[in-house]
Protein backbone atom coordinates (compact mmCIF):
# COMPACT_ATOMS: atom_id res chain seq x y z
CA UNK A 1 0.00 0.00 0.00
CA UNK A 2 1.42 3.39 -1.00
CA UNK A 3 1.68 6.15 1.57
CA UNK A 4 -0.40 9.26 0.92
CA UNK A 5 1.75 12.40 1.24
CA UNK A 6 1.07 16.15 1.06
CA UNK A 7 2.44 16.04 -2.50
CA UNK A 8 -0.13 13.34 -3.39
CA UNK A 9 -2.88 15.56 -1.99
CA UNK A 10 -1.61 18.58 -3.98
CA UNK A 11 -1.53 16.45 -7.15
CA UNK A 12 -5.08 15.25 -6.49
CA UNK A 13 -6.32 18.84 -6.11
CA UNK A 14 -4.53 20.04 -9.27
CA UNK A 15 -5.90 17.06 -11.20
CA UNK A 16 -9.43 17.74 -9.88
CA UNK A 17 -9.31 21.32 -11.16
CA UNK A 18 -8.16 20.28 -14.63
CA UNK A 19 -10.40 17.22 -14.84
CA UNK A 20 -13.61 18.99 -13.80
CA UNK A 21 -12.89 21.91 -16.15
CA UNK A 22 -12.71 19.42 -19.05
CA UNK A 23 -15.63 17.30 -17.82
CA UNK A 24 -18.15 20.12 -17.41
CA UNK A 25 -17.07 21.79 -20.66
CA UNK A 26 -17.77 18.53 -22.50
CA UNK A 27 -21.07 17.88 -20.72
CA UNK A 28 -22.26 21.44 -21.40
CA UNK A 29 -21.05 21.79 -25.00
CA UNK A 30 -19.72 18.52 -26.50
CA UNK A 31 -21.67 15.60 -25.07
CA UNK A 32 -20.92 13.45 -28.07
CA UNK A 33 -17.37 13.16 -26.68
CA UNK A 34 -18.24 12.18 -23.11
CA UNK A 35 -17.81 8.41 -23.49
CA UNK A 36 -14.03 8.86 -23.80
CA UNK A 37 -13.97 10.26 -20.24
CA UNK A 38 -15.30 7.01 -18.71
CA UNK A 39 -13.80 3.56 -18.36
CA UNK A 40 -15.59 1.12 -20.68
CA UNK A 41 -16.97 -0.43 -17.48
CA UNK A 42 -17.73 2.94 -15.86
CA UNK A 43 -20.77 3.51 -13.67
CA UNK A 44 -22.93 6.64 -13.54
CA UNK A 45 -25.48 6.99 -10.74
CA UNK A 46 -27.76 9.88 -11.74
CA UNK A 47 -30.18 10.93 -8.99
CA UNK A 48 -30.32 7.32 -7.80
CA UNK A 49 -30.53 5.67 -11.26
CA UNK A 50 -27.56 3.50 -12.30
CA UNK A 51 -26.15 3.32 -15.83
CA UNK A 52 -23.27 0.93 -16.65
CA UNK A 53 -20.81 1.27 -19.52
CA UNK A 54 -19.39 4.30 -21.30
CA UNK A 55 -21.62 3.98 -24.39
CA UNK A 56 -24.83 3.77 -22.31
CA UNK A 57 -23.65 6.68 -20.15
CA UNK A 58 -23.03 8.81 -23.23
CA UNK A 59 -26.48 7.98 -24.63
CA UNK A 60 -28.05 8.91 -21.28
CA UNK A 61 -26.18 12.23 -21.15
CA UNK A 62 -27.07 12.99 -24.79
CA UNK A 63 -30.76 12.60 -23.90
CA UNK A 64 -30.59 15.24 -21.14
CA UNK A 65 -31.58 18.84 -21.95
CA UNK A 66 -28.74 21.28 -22.69
CA UNK A 67 -27.07 22.39 -19.47
CA UNK A 68 -24.76 24.91 -17.90
CA UNK A 69 -22.79 23.90 -14.79
CA UNK A 70 -21.13 26.39 -12.43
CA UNK A 71 -18.79 24.86 -9.84
CA UNK A 72 -18.91 26.49 -6.38
CA UNK A 73 -16.72 24.09 -4.39
CA UNK A 74 -14.22 21.42 -5.37
CA UNK A 75 -12.22 18.98 -3.30
CA UNK A 76 -10.11 15.92 -4.00
CA UNK A 77 -8.09 13.29 -2.24
CA UNK A 78 -5.85 10.41 -3.27
CA UNK A 79 -6.97 6.95 -2.22
CA UNK A 80 -4.77 4.51 -0.33
CA UNK A 81 -6.33 1.59 -2.14
CA UNK A 82 -6.16 2.20 -5.87
CA UNK A 83 -8.05 0.56 -8.71
CA UNK A 84 -5.93 -2.07 -10.49
CA UNK A 85 -2.78 -0.59 -8.90
CA UNK A 86 -3.27 2.70 -10.74
CA UNK A 87 -3.32 6.21 -9.27
CA UNK A 88 -6.87 6.85 -8.09
CA UNK A 89 -8.49 10.08 -6.86
CA UNK A 90 -11.83 10.87 -5.28
CA UNK A 91 -13.24 14.22 -6.47
CA UNK A 92 -16.19 16.07 -4.93
CA UNK A 93 -17.76 18.93 -6.93
CA UNK A 94 -20.69 21.09 -5.86
CA UNK A 95 -22.36 23.92 -7.70
CA UNK A 96 -25.39 24.98 -9.70
CA UNK A 97 -26.77 23.57 -12.93
CA UNK A 98 -29.30 25.19 -15.25
CA UNK A 99 -31.15 23.06 -17.80
CA UNK A 100 -32.48 24.55 -21.01
CA UNK A 101 -36.02 23.28 -20.42
CA UNK A 102 -36.62 25.22 -17.19
CA UNK A 103 -33.85 27.86 -16.81
CA UNK A 104 -33.92 27.54 -13.00
CA UNK A 105 -30.57 27.21 -11.19
CA UNK A 106 -30.51 23.98 -9.22
CA UNK A 107 -27.80 23.05 -6.72
CA UNK A 108 -26.02 19.75 -7.37
CA UNK A 109 -23.35 17.55 -5.88
CA UNK A 110 -21.18 15.21 -7.95
CA UNK A 111 -18.60 12.67 -6.82
CA UNK A 112 -16.09 11.11 -9.21
CA UNK A 113 -13.69 8.24 -8.70
CA UNK A 114 -11.07 8.69 -11.41
CA UNK A 115 -8.18 6.43 -12.32
CA UNK A 116 -5.04 7.04 -14.41
CA UNK A 117 -5.06 4.81 -17.51
CA UNK A 118 -2.32 5.15 -20.12
CA UNK A 119 -1.64 8.77 -19.18
CA UNK A 120 -5.31 9.83 -19.22
CA UNK A 121 -7.86 10.19 -16.45
CA UNK A 122 -10.90 7.93 -16.74
CA UNK A 123 -14.03 7.92 -14.61
CA UNK A 124 -14.61 4.63 -12.81
CA UNK A 125 -17.69 5.87 -10.96
CA UNK A 126 -19.69 9.09 -11.15
CA UNK A 127 -22.49 9.92 -8.73
CA UNK A 128 -24.62 12.98 -9.56
CA UNK A 129 -27.38 14.27 -7.31
CA UNK A 130 -29.56 17.36 -7.56
CA UNK A 131 -29.83 18.92 -4.10
CA UNK A 132 -33.58 19.24 -3.62
CA UNK A 133 -35.14 19.62 -0.17
CA UNK A 134 -35.84 16.29 1.49
CA UNK A 135 -39.42 15.58 2.47
CA UNK A 136 -40.50 12.52 4.40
Amino acid sequence: MAEVTAKNVDNACETAEEFTRIFYKEVDSSRRLTSKLYLDTGLLVWNGNGINGSDKIQKFLMDLPASNHVIRTLDAQPLYESISNKITYLIQACGDVTYQNDNIKKPFQQTFLIVAVDGKWKIATDCFRLQVPYSS
